[in-house]
């Protein structure tokens, strides 16, 4: 999908209490990012914001951080945060593979909802599942590790299962229809329209326990 730039967006993302501009000033200290000493979780490509939006209203005890390497698409997110009023909901614009310069053992929960699948095999790194970048999250947890995925690409989602399988994750839960399931859930804009198309929903909760 092509992505459509938004003009002055860094602008808009700068005029909003909830877009932190300069993270890397907060690399152990992110707490003081919140009113609250709540633990922290982390959405890596947080879109344009719903899921996130809506759990931090539902866990006002937890912390949450969105990050998204685009501008153009973070904006909307700030958008929807601009008509809130939620004290424990924070987004970075940057490159996921940055977030180590800032969090240094600070995460609890990872979340990784629609992600880029990156079909080819020759990208397979690219993942955000890949080994590649599950020795980048090692850095990022307080100490036991929680992944939670949802994807609707199978290739995307059997890639997953190998990786964490390979890198001491457990499975805790998987699911080939999460719909179907009693699992607790809030849908993304993404999750909304495929469900809408019949569109099965494929997740997992995966833990490795801390070193």
């Amino acid at each position: 999908m092509r992505l459509r730039n938004v003009k002055n967006a860094m602008e808009i993302l700068r005029g909003s209490s909830y877009f932190v501009e300069n993270a890397f000033d907060y690399k152990g200290k992110i707490l003081s990012l919140f009113s609250g000493s709540g633990p922290v979780h982390l959405e890596i490509g947080c879109g344009k914001g719903s899921f996130l939006i809506e759990m931090a209203k539902k866990y006002p005890n937890i912390n949450f951080i969105g990050v998204e390497k685009y501008d153009s698409v973070l904006v909307r997110a700030i958008e929807k945060a601009n008509m809130e009023h939620i004290s424990n909901l924070k987004f970075f614009c940057m490159d996921a593979k940055r977030l180590p310069e800032i969090l240094i053992h600070d995460i609890e929960m990872i979340y990784l909802n629609f992600s880029d699948p990156w079909p080819k095999n020759r990208h397979h790194e690219r993942r955000l599942t890949s080994s590649t970048f599950l020795k980048i999250y090692d850095g990022l947890f307080v100490n036991d590790a929680t992944i939670i995925q949802k994807t609707d690409n199978v290739i995307l989602f059997a890639s997953s299962l190998e990786d964490l399988s390979q890198n001491g994750y457990i499975l805790q839960k998987v699911s080939l229809n999460l719909h179907e399931t009693d699992i607790p859930n809030v849908m993304t804009e993404y999750e909304k329209r495929f469900s809408a198309m019949g569109q099965p929903i494929y997740y997992l909760e995966a833990k490795k326990n801390g070193k």
